[in-house]
């Protein structure tokens, strides 16, 4: 039976209470473009409730634009921005006897250090600082999931629900409209291409390979909840299980 894995992103100010028992992994806001001591602690009580992973998301501090804006800073700023990020969760995880697992850069980083390998340097060497065996979720092409891939971290190669694809397999910027699934269904059939036949079809109708461990369901939408419920009644129809990685 194929398996995989939803995540989502949350402690950015949304209703975590409804998305943590559609989820098997969460990736929480750790400071950088949202979240705090308490949104942290709270995602996290929800998380060991429901029996979800446990990762951080830390991003360009930048609460003004969400972390959705492409910031130059240092390397060694950098490194030193996502280690802090990283650690205050990692507190908090420790404090309550669970395991941070994970780590998937939000907005920006995440697209940056997908084609710049100063910056993918920077999140890989920070991950190292607080601990080397955190795994690293990203999406399965681009400059960061190399790099990780050659120092022998573990990678969890990610795709996405409700965002569409290029053609070269990165995901449509959000200053183009089609950025976006327009509908819940939508999302789920490009989840069963993904899942069931390895594939994705891109905004200009082209099928490219696409192979994911986990799944990606944007947590600070109107969209999320109903996203999330349509997923997952489509993979429970298609015979494929939900389980963290």
């Amino acid at each position: 039976m194929k398996q995989i894995d939803i995540n989502c992103d949350l402690g950015e100010g949304g209703d975590d209470s409804v998305l943590m028992p559609l989820i098997t992994s969460a990736n929480i806001a750790c400071g950088g473009h949202a979240g705090d001591i308490h949104t942290m602690r709270r995602a996290v009580d929800l998380a060991i409730e429901f029996g979800v992973n446990v990762g951080a998301h830390p991003s360009y501090e930048d609460r003004a634009n969400f972390g959705r804006a492409a910031l130059h800073v240092p390397a060694e700023a950098l490194r030193a921005s996502v280690a802090s990020q990283i650690r205050s969760l990692q507190q908090i995880t420790a404090h309550a006897g669970v395991r941070l697992r994970h780590v998937k850069p939000h907005g920006a980083l995440y697209n940056v250090a997908a084609r710049d390998p100063v910056v993918a340097g920077s999140i890989l060497d920070a991950m190292h600082d607080v601990d080397p065996d955190l795994a690293l979720v990203t999406m399965p092409c681009g400059i960061l999931n190399d790099l990780a891939t050659a120092k022998g971290i573990e990678v969890i190669a990610e795709a996405f629900a409700d965002r569409t694809y290029q053609s070269d397999g990165s995901l449509t910027p959000r200053s183009d409209p089609r950025a976006m699934q327009a509908h819940e269904i939508d999302a789920a059939d490009q989840v069963l291409w993904i899942v069931r036949d390895g594939c994705v079809r891109t905004v200009d109708g082209e099928w490219i390979a696409m192979k994911a461990r986990t799944i990606c369901v944007h947590g600070d939408g109107a969209a999320a909840l109903p996203t999330l419920r349509m997923l997952r009644s489509a993979i429970a129809a298609a015979g494929i299980a939900v389980a963290p990685f």
